[in-house]
């Protein structure tokens, strides 16, 4: 008995990812899985932007920290919020938006004093957005960037990373991600790479992006090694080109031959040629990330002559060649591990530091070189993370997550500059001026896509409608 055709063509690409066969056929209609029609490819209306890199820092970045600035936390700090001016903040009615743990001492009162931030603001650009003095290189594009203020989410633990890219809580099941939606959507702009890309570590809870739309949908793992940037992207045995040409035109005479005996599935014969994309790959992935074609000025714009900033700006740069060369979505996760590096609930000056340290020069350097290169307008990079943290400490030093209210920033792809949209409360603990849970962030970037999401949907998972959100309009143009 021969073997299955699909088993077949999964065991011949030579070492490639099945991942990328399967996002070709699904894209064309043709996926093993497939039970509905994919989209065609085309926006559903004038797009604004063409691609998006997204930065996630894992373990939520304190809002009050970076973007937030709260002058009445310096001068009622050491004072619980119940000997404020705002003690009302952690009444049962304001908390309703979801649990939240409050610490009490022996005596029922509770203990958790006001922090004050153990760093400065600056006015930056301009707008004058105050930024962190840990930021000075994101402060410096102030002009280019629309912060939101007023977020807010509602799991209070580090699934909500994956809240952060669904929109749904891990509780109520498993659900695509906000790439996995645009690469459903829209087709690809590169045959020779894949249109969803996933750089840096990824936890456990948040691994997967196709869920119910099929692993096609999942983003492609690379690594920003010109050596090995997709795991099992090489032969397991020295081949030379000539020898995997002919193993992909054997491939396809094979094929042909069993669709002569199997004439109800000619769809992996009309798609043969995606073998062609493995050999592409194989000979693309290293030239986009040879940063030895990059001047010694851009490099160190993006910090890679820097052993605190090379990782992340490695990231970074090769996010940008990547958008350049037409990739639709790159997905970078930084800090990932255990529940994340920015998971500050000890030492947060330290912590914070060091993080901001490792990604804000990279940051600048990245909005900078999409700017002058003319790539800003059609890339839209989104800055996020799954929430905040409090504005009272936890221990001596540090701050406990936050879901009330925390800050995420937008610039590129038609979105607004030097603009500062929501807000806070005095002391950072609730959004209280245009609220925007995370699936605004998300019904915002498909719209400058030209995606309408309820266009996307699929038979038999009708979403909710705060599973679609809706764009924040007065952040785009």
């Amino acid at each position: 008995m021969p073997p299955h055709r699909r088993a077949f063509l999964a065991d011949a690409c030579l070492g490639f990812p099945a991942l990328a066969l399967a996002a070709m056929l699904h894209r064309d209609g043709y996926a093993a899985d497939a039970k509905w029609a994919p989209p065609d490819g085309k926006p559903h209306f004038a797009p604004k932007a063409r691609s998006v890199i997204w930065l996630f820092m894992n373990g939520g970045v304190s809002h009050v920290d970076t973007f937030d600035p709260k002058p009445a936390l310096t001068k009622y700090a050491g004072k619980t919020i119940a000997e404020t001016p705002f003690k009302d903040a952690q009444s049962p009615d304001k908390l309703a938006l979801a649990r939240v743990v409050v610490q009490n001492d022996a005596n029922g009162q509770q203990r958790n004093k006001l922090f004050a931030p153990p760093v400065g603001f600056k006015k930056y650009g301009d707008c004058g957005t105050e930024f962190s003095d840990w930021l000075p290189h994101t402060g410096a594009c102030a002009d280019d960037l629309a912060v939101v203020r007023g977020m807010f989410t509602t799991d209070d633990n580090h699934n909500a990373q994956t809240q952060f890219h669904t929109g749904r809580h891990i509780l109520d099941g498993d659900f695509p991600t906000l790439g996995a939606w645009v690469h459903y959507g829209l087709g690809t702009l590169n045959e020779d790479l894949p249109q969803f890309v996933s750089l840096g570590k990824r936890e456990y809870w948040n691994l997967k992006d196709g869920q119910y739309l099929g692993p096609a949908h999942d983003a492609v793992p690379l690594t920003a090694d010109p050596a090995n940037p997709l795991d099992y992207g090489k032969p397991e045995l020295p081949v030379r080109p000539e020898e995997q040409k002919l193993g992909f035109e054997l491939s396809g005479k094979l094929n042909k031959l069993r669709a002569a005996d199997h004439p109800n599935d000619p769809a992996l014969d009309a798609r043969i040629k995606s073998y062609e994309l493995a050999f592409r790959m194989q000979k693309s992935l290293p030239e986009v990330l040879d940063f030895a074609k990059e001047t010694a000025e851009t490099q160190k714009l993006y910090g890679l002559d820097r052993p605190e900033t090379k990782p992340f700006g490695s990231q970074l740069l090769a996010a940008r060649r990547l958008v350049e060369r037409g990739v639709r979505f790159v997905q970078i996760q930084h800090g990932a591990g255990g529940a994340g590096a920015w998971d500050a609930h000890g030492g947060l000056k330290a912590n914070h530091a060091k993080n901001c340290l490792a990604v804000d020069k990279p940051i600048g350097g990245l909005l900078t070189d999409l700017k002058r290169l003319g790539l800003l307008k059609d890339t839209i990079v989104v800055f996020a993370s799954e929430f905040g943290r409090t504005p009272g400490t936890q221990g001596s030093d540090g701050r406990d997550h936050h879901i009330y209210g925390f800050s995420v920033w937008l610039a590129g792809g038609g979105v607004k500059g030097g603009v500062v949209h929501g807000a806070t409360d005095e002391i950072g603990f609730h959004a209280v001026e245009d609220r925007h849970y995370v699936t605004d962030v998300h019904a915002t970037i498909l719209h400058q896509l030209g995606l309408d999401s309820r266009k996307l949907e699929v038979p038999g998972r009708k979403r909710l409608d705060i599973d679609h959100g809706a764009p924040i309009k007065e952040i785009v143009g």
